[in-house]
């Protein structure tokens, strides 16, 4: 396979080369890969006037820094959401999008059910660090699924961050302007890695809206996974080999013209 270029952005919890050293692994030494942090974690409060802009200018400034005028796009929750505005935004820039359950997608005409879980992370954003983070967990999996553990010991210097980090990131969710129609003219290939025991009230539904309006759409079920479980840390192995063939046929639709 010819060299690609990939940038990968993870969700809001783990440093990106903590979340995809394993996937980095796996897709082998002919992916040049840029793992990104979040612009919400730059610095160690959130920048002022945060929203998803902020992390695509990110990303096509980190892109541009190492000459990449095209790329293939890597996301996982928060990051696949950004993902999503980078191709609305800039599509002429993303070779493909893989999209590892998303945590928003846009503006749609949501069901009630996942209308309430929305209503759920407003009131959950109110609450103490201490009882965001477990309950936020907890929204995000079927009931009765078992979360893992926290890691033994002192929290690292970077979890300071996180609850700041995912308030900015849920508001600018809510007031970022993102249409389904913004998608409909992204031809290149879409793929969405979808665990089987994450809330399908989120990322199902997520998942079954983007298929019916990104013209190239490939939905893969990692029947044993959950948001907290997901793929490219436990399954690196497939989700490469899927990866590595979404890819092809972005190189080969960017060869054609």
């Amino acid at each position: 396979m010819t060299e690609v270029r990939v940038v990968l952005l993870p969700g809001i919890v783990l440093p990106a080369p903590l979340a995809y050293e394993a996937l980095v692994t796996a897709l082998g030494p002919q992916v040049e890969v840029i793992a990104k942090e979040l612009e919400v974690y730059r610095e160690d409060t959130p920048p002022a006037e945060y929203s998803l802009d902020t992390e695509v200018a990110g990303v096509l400034r980190e892109a541009d820094a190492h000459g990449w005028g095209r790329f293939h796009l890597v996301g996982y929750s928060a990051g696949a959401s950004v993902s999503l505005a980078c191709a609305a935004r800039s599509p002429d820039r993303v070779l493909s999008l893989g999209l590892l359950e998303p945590s928003w997608a846009g503006r749609w005409d949501w069901s009630p059910a996942h209308e309430q879980l929305w209503s759920t992370y407003d009131e959950l954003a109110r609450s103490s660090p201490e009882q965001f983070m477990p309950a936020f967990m907890r929204l995000q999996v079927r009931p009765g699924v078992e979360l893992p553990p926290p890691p033994p010991g002192q929290p690292p210097p970077w979890m300071r961050q996180r609850p700041g980090g995912i308030r900015s990131i849920l508001q600018a969710f809510q007031t970022y302007s993102l249409e389904p129609g913004h998608l409909t003219g992204f031809d290149r290939p879409d793929y969405f890695a979808l665990g089987g025991l994450s809330n399908p009230d989120q990322f199902e539904e997520i998942a079954q809206r983007l298929g019916a309006v990104l013209p190239d759409f490939t939905l893969e079920v990692f029947a044993e996974r959950h948001h907290f479980d997901p793929p490219h840390r436990t399954e690196p192995g497939r989700l490469a080999e899927s990866l590595h063939r979404v890819w092809a046929r972005g190189e080969q639709l960017a060869a054609s013209g």
